[in-house]
């Protein structure tokens, strides 16, 4: 594991932030100094078939070490960070023998990481923490995913009595704008099924995601001098907030939890002529989804009634609940709970309140449940990782490539 840290720390100090409203892929052109940092070095460890496309997806093999024909499997996880917080000039910290009580981030902005409010830290006393310095995210997602792939197939590629079948590593750029999966090239990549190493806490191990839409609301309207206005003003600020208050109050993602759904209201601007609204929708119940969506469309026609036809209303869906392509195969799942549970981990079974790369990719023929990274608090300047997370999940690795070959007759 002596590599894994350092290996860690090289990759979140690269800037790959993504960017929603580019079209190109990657989205940011940064995301490629990464992308060849990481084709130099699945060379330099001895990975064959090393390959990046021109839309910088890279792809590699360690080769079989075993006589019978087993299936080959895959490991996934992206290069880019999320567009919601800062990924520029990432300056981790190391807390050594974590003792249970605040760490301050940043003294000077008085930022304070605190077990008071985030009680997931307690679990990890006594270890190694990688914290940011309270100015940017960390970027463990998913940059520790990609660390702790690379580290297992090195360890894979020094220790050939470990027996395994053909592995495959695919790393992609965008997957935190929902792109993540637009160019993978499945048949190129050649997996009878993948694990995406993009979860959190230890344990995690993920086949159900939600389903999702992206809503986009445009209102036009009409200014008028306000002392003369009546009758004959549309304020479109007027009607976006208007919009806004028939939809459930409670269904919002900081009111809900586990199953349930939400829609969330991620940006809005407006003066009197014209506004806008972007959200969006998400549920793990197919049904239930489909209704969120038809709530948007009902509240625009109403208000388009009462108002005059001002309302353009977009909905685009952007990716679908996996669980229906990995039940069919569900001894994908049997094999990564057996791996944790050989390695003492106890598996954390539960839907992702969220999308990766594998929600896609199941749908596109690669099925593709999600494991844990071991990061925490995603996205913002609290995040964290504990060093003994990320040795666990390379071991989840390297144990699902054996059993893989043990299993399969």
């Amino acid at each position: 594991m002596e590599n894994l840290l350092p290996r860690f720390l090289d990759y979140v100090a690269i800037d790959t932030q993504s960017d929603p409203y580019s079209k190109t892929t990657p989205s940011t052109e940064k995301q490629w100094k990464l992308a060849k940092k990481l084709v130099m070095e699945l060379h330099q460890i001895g990975m064959q078939e090393v390959s990046i496309d021109e839309n910088g997806y890279i792809m590699a093999t360690l080769p079989g070490n075993i006589d019978k024909k087993v299936p080959t499997i895959g490991f996934i996880s992206h290069m880019d960070t999320s567009p919601d917080f800062s990924g520029k000039n990432v300056k981790p910290q190391l807390v050594k023998n974590y003792d249970g009580k605040d760490i301050v981030l940043n003294k000077a902005k008085n930022i304070v990481l605190s077990p008071d409010y985030f009680e997931d830290l307690l679990q990890y006393e006594g270890q190694t923490l990688i914290t940011t310095d309270g100015s940017t995210l960390l970027g463990a997602d998913d940059k520790a995913g990609i660390a702790e792939i690379i580290t297992a197939m090195e360890y894979l590629i020094q220790h050939p009595e470990i027996k395994h079948g053909p592995v495959r590593v695919a790393f992609t750029p965008d997957e935190e704008i929902g792109r993540g999966a637009h160019r993978f090239d499945v048949e190129k990549f050649g997996a009878d099924w993948a694990y995406t190493m993009d979860g959190s806490q230890v344990g995690e191990l993920e086949f159900e995601n939600f389903n999702a839409a992206k809503a986009h609301i445009k209102i036009a309207g009409k200014s008028v001098h306000p002392g003369y206005a009546k009758g004959k003003m549309v304020n479109a600020i007027g009607i976006a907030t208007e919009f806004l208050s028939l939809l459930p109050p409670r269904e919002v993602p900081e009111h809900t939890a586990d199953r349930e759904g939400f829609f969330h209201v991620h940006k809005i601007k407006g003066e009197i002529e014209s506004a806008e609204v972007e959200l969006i929708v998400r549920d793990h119940d197919a049904v239930h989804f489909e209704a969120r969506k038809q709530l948007l469309h009902d509240i625009a026609d109403k208000l388009a009634k009462k108002h005059g036809d001002c309302i353009i209303l977009n909905i685009d869906d952007q990716y679908r609940n996996m669980r229906e392509k990995v039940e069919p195969v569900f001894h994908i799942v049997e094999i990564a709970k057996e791996a944790m549970e050989s390695l003492s981990i106890e598996p954390i079974i539960k839907p992702i309140r969220g999308g990766t790369d594998g929600s896609q990719l199941s749908f596109m023929g690669l099925p593709c449940p999600n494991i844990f990274a071991g990061g925490h608090n995603f996205h913002g300047k609290y995040e964290y990782i504990p060093l003994e997370s990320m040795e666990k999940a390379v071991k989840v690795i390297v144990k699902i490539c054996e059993l893989t070959a043990i299993q399969i007759k």
